[in-house]
């Protein structure tokens, strides 16, 4: 028997619902600036904005099941989206490779995604002292995985996991809006002299 130990957790969520024409055009709307491949939003505050007020108490619910889930805190602590913006990636386009310093958890949620041909690939780097080549990949020796994306579909994992967008394929643009988090609230154990509070408002 092998068991996993330690695996890093990745949450897939879907919008039970269809984006409104209101938050489409709000999100396809946005002014841009130039990325490493593709386009961002200038809006780097994106679910602060009514339009979106909706849609950030689904991605608010579900990273909260998230961290309840995975980190099961002891005290009254809790994770706040910190920032967000959107990224516009055409056909012929990439997303870089990158992790999200700064923050907690990450996550990325597709209001225009097609599951036939988008995919995010997710990296385990770190030196190898020894690498064999498998004969079959698999979740223990694979140095990269990827899971489908379509629209409405939310991805939540830790901030320091590396991830891409490879070449977009097809005739329509992909889209998708990124977020970062981080905790509030009683973090570590004062009996530990590792405790700390941090108090914030709203980003």
């Amino acid at each position: 028997m092998i068991q996993n130990l330690f695996p890093t957790p990745v949450g897939l969520y879907c919008l039970e619902r269809d984006l409104t024409k209101t938050e489409i055009s709000f999100i396809k709307g946005q002014e841009t600036s130039n990325n490493v491949g593709n386009t961002v939003s200038t809006n780097h505050t994106i679910l602060n904005n009514k339009e979106l007020t909706k849609l950030r108490d689904f991605i608010e619910t579900s990273v909260s099941d998230y961290f309840k889930t995975v980190h099961n805190p002891k005290h009254n602590v809790n994770l706040r989206i910190t920032q967000s913006w959107c990224n516009y990636t055409e056909p012929g386009q990439y997303h870089h490779k990158h992790e999200h310093p700064n923050s907690f958890v990450s996550g990325v949620f597709y209001p225009q995604a097609n599951k036939e041909t988008d995919k995010i690939y997710f990296y385990r780097d770190g030196y190898q002292m020894v690498k064999l080549p498998p004969a079959e990949w698999n979740v223990w020796n694979s140095e990269s995985w990827w899971f489908e994306v379509g629209t409405g579909d939310l991805i939540l994992f830790p901030s320091s996991l590396a991830h891409m967008v490879e070449t977009v394929q097809g005739h329509n643009t992909r889209i998708s809006l990124s977020f970062n988090t981080f905790p509030v609230g009683i973090v570590g154990e004062e009996m530990n002299l590792t405790g700390l509070k941090l108090d914030s408002a709203r980003g």
